[in-house]
């Protein structure tokens, strides 16, 4: 392959292979359980440094298009990213569509923490001035691959103890009887820039599905605000219509 570099792209060098790299694999131009060439080999043909050779593998193998074998080199996944449909018409968690699509969702956390409300969440969540919320920050996981950044606001009462949510939300959520049982959703597309791009593994402006959700309890009260980004490569979002009689 040659590296062809878009003069409009701002994102690093790294970023711009491994999205090569991952075109490639996607269109079939190498087989599952192929190795690569060498990192070393890789930067030879391609006219970079072995450190940007390095980090592209290294955001493939983040992704699961590449697995690493200590000793042997690396080889292309012998299984394809995961496509994740979330229904619309049912209030499910990322987990439990993960798992019941077979699939095995994991997070990657980057901050389980208390703090002030700002005033967005004041207003989304009902609070009052000064309130504390938790505050959970993740990427979200299937069969290793990062499918979207997520952030997670809930008012202390509800999770007094942000370290003890471990796996899924919902799931802590149910073990304290605060599960809620309706939200409403906003959608609309997003261009990733900065970190926010690069933690995804996408092309700076890339667009995101950008969705947020407040939940409720039966008693009306609101229990969750979540901002999601999603790869839409990776990520759809299903709705059923019908037609009023």
């Amino acid at each position: 392959m040659v590296l062809q570099l878009d003069p409009q792209d701002s994102s690093p060098l790294y970023l711009q292979l491994a999205r090569q790299l991952e075109l490639e694999i996607r269109e079939g131009q190498y087989r599952a359980d192929q190795a690569l060439p060498s990192e070393r080999q890789l930067a030879e043909q391609l006219g970079v440094s072995r450190a940007t050779a390095r980090s592209a593998i290294d955001q493939l193998v983040e992704q699961g298009w590449i697995v690493r074998k200590r000793g042997s080199g690396n080889y292309i996944a012998s299984r394809a990213a995961p496509r994740f449909e979330q229904p619309l018409s049912q209030l499910t968690s990322f987990s439990e569509e993960l798992r019941r699509r077979g699939h095995t969702p994991s997070s990657r956390w980057l901050q389980r923490s208390v703090s002030i409300a700002s005033n967005e969440e004041q207003l989304s969540l009902g609070l009052s001035p000064g309130a504390r919320v938790a505050r959970l920050e993740r990427l979200r996981l299937a069969d290793e691959v990062v499918m979207a950044y997520e952030l997670s606001v809930l008012p202390l009462h509800v999770v007094p103890e942000p370290m003890q949510v471990e796996g899924s939300l919902y799931d802590y959520l149910a073990s304290r009887k605060q599960l809620p049982v309706r939200a409403l959703q906003h959608i609309r597309a997003f261009n990733a820039q900065g970190v926010l791009a690069e933690r995804l593994g996408i092309a700076e402006r890339e667009a995101v599905l950008f969705v947020t959700r407040i939940a409720y309890q039966a008693s009306g009260q609101a229990v969750e605000l979540t901002h999601s980004y999603c790869r839409s490569d990776y990520y759809d979002l299903v709705a059923e219509l019908r037609r009023c009689e």
